[in-house]
């Protein structure tokens, strides 16, 4: 009976989100707290075992408050096991999908904004040190996520821009404000993700093409 009512209370919360915080299915900065802290009371509710997830990241620059853009998904990169370490989180437990997917009508979000994409990223290798700059965020009982150290975003993000191209994460990366000495180092990060021959000059190109050519030489 206790876990009715508290079901019901996260249902009332849900009808107070104002609709304007949705944008054409993603989340706003302001609901993206409130929804993973309801994704956290619906496993509270279910009795699912506690979740720890790596995100990583719109959310987790949103999340660090570094930009304020709205994001369509959460993006979970590894789980984290005490005795392990970051571990694949693939496939997703099946409490914390149901407990997505009723997120996910509530809110009206895409079936997907809870997903795994970037989970092969824990089996390429993350910067050295990754794990003990991890964040720590409590989402009630059954929810911790970790957030990446703004030095490890950084990393991140050029790896982003050199893989997939310019856009949203260009901007991002400006956002980070980062210096030429945390750029070269995770220029140097992102040359260990790729042996192809080419790789090297892409990355070249891509440090140029952000106005950090000078970097280059330390490549």
């Amino acid at each position: 009976m206790i876990v009715n009512q508290r079901y019901l209370r996260i249902l009332s919360a849900y009808n107070t989100f104002h609709i304007s915080a949705i944008i054409m299915n993603h989340l706003a900065p302001e609901t993206l707290q409130n929804a993973l802290s309801a994704l956290a009371g619906f496993l509270e509710a279910d009795g699912a075992e506690t979740e720890s997830l790596v995100v990583i990241g719109g959310s987790a620059l949103i999340t660090l408050g570094i930009i304020s853009r709205t994001t369509k998904d959460v993006d979970i990169m590894a789980g984290v096991d005490p005795e392990r370490g970051l571990v694949d989180p693939r496939p997703m437990s099946g409490a914390l999908k149901a407990a997505a997917d009723k997120v996910a009508r509530e809110l009206q979000l895409d079936p997907h904004w809870l997903n795994t994409g970037p989970a092969d990223q824990v089996l390429a290798g993350l910067p050295e040190g990754f794990l003990s700059r991890l964040t720590r965020y409590e989402y009630g009982r059954c929810l911790t996520i970790f957030y990446p150290d703004r030095f490890d975003l950084i990393h991140l993000k050029l790896f982003a821009i050199v893989d997939q191209g310019a856009g949203r994460h260009v901007r991002d990366l400006a956002s980070l404000q980062p210096t030429d000495e945390e750029l070269t180092l995770a220029a140097r990060w992102v040359l260990t993700q790729d042996v192809g021959e080419v790789f090297p000059q892409i990355v070249h190109n891509t440090l140029t093409s952000l106005g950090y050519g000078h970097l280059t030489k330390r490549l």
